[in-house]
């Protein structure tokens, strides 16, 4: 079994870029929020409670409604606990059984919520990827065409990002000063060194 690592950073902070470069690198990444968004449609268990807790408009068409469910959870911290209570074990079990699946050295679990899930208690270890606020904001209001309180709204329901990054083993700086890739390539070479199964604490 390979080493299970996460991949971890606030919205905005550039994950996804960093998981690209380990995908090059040859590394298997699985995408938590992208498999989040599978399986509220293709689990069944997990549809029928979103229906139950959040009404018949949460789903359009067998889709998620996704414009629906946001503007309840992300004004409301209790919607937003529940839904995440929902959606979070469901996506454990999933990543776990495609980390086990894998059979490369080690493999990436991409996901912003890491630590706010106890995900992490499954890892070996994880990797935090740290940006500025007011950078993550400019991304998230480019990428998104989103307005600024709203992606406010949403990093407050994160772990504040400096505090994460302590709970973090590795860290990546993307403030776009510091060159990603080198950064990714110490990285890859410091877990290919580690003995099978080791893990980090955390």
């Amino acid at each position: 079994m390979p080493l299970k690592v996460g991949l971890t950073g606030g919205i905005g902070s550039g994950k996804s870029v960093v998981a690209r470069i380990f995908e090059n690198l040859g590394v298997p990444v699985y995408y938590a929020d992208q498999a989040a968004k599978d399986l509220y449609t293709k689990d069944p268990e997990l549809k029928k409670s979103v229906i139950e807790h959040f009404g018949e408009e949460s789903y359009v068409e067998g889709e998620l409604n996704k414009k629906y469910i946001s503007s309840i959870v992300f004004s409301s911290p209790e919607k937003l606990e529940l839904l995440n209570s929902l959606v979070h074990p469901a996506t454990i079990k999933d990543a776990e059984r495609w980390l086990s699946a894998q059979t490369t050295p080690y493999a990436l679990k991409e996901a912003a919520l890491i630590f706010e899930s106890g995900s992490h208690r499954d890892l070996d270890m994880v990797i935090g990827v740290f940006a500025p606020a007011y950078l993550r904001i400019k991304r998230v209001m480019a990428r998104d065409n989103i307005p600024e309180e709203e992606i406010r709204k949403r990093m407050n329901n994160q772990i504040e990002d400096r505090i994460k990054m302590k709970l973090c083993d590795f860290m990546i700086t993307n403030d776009e000063k510091k060159l990603l890739i080198p950064q990714v390539l110490a990285i890859h070479e410091k877990i290919l060194s580690l003995p099978p199964s080791s893990s980090l604490p955390l």
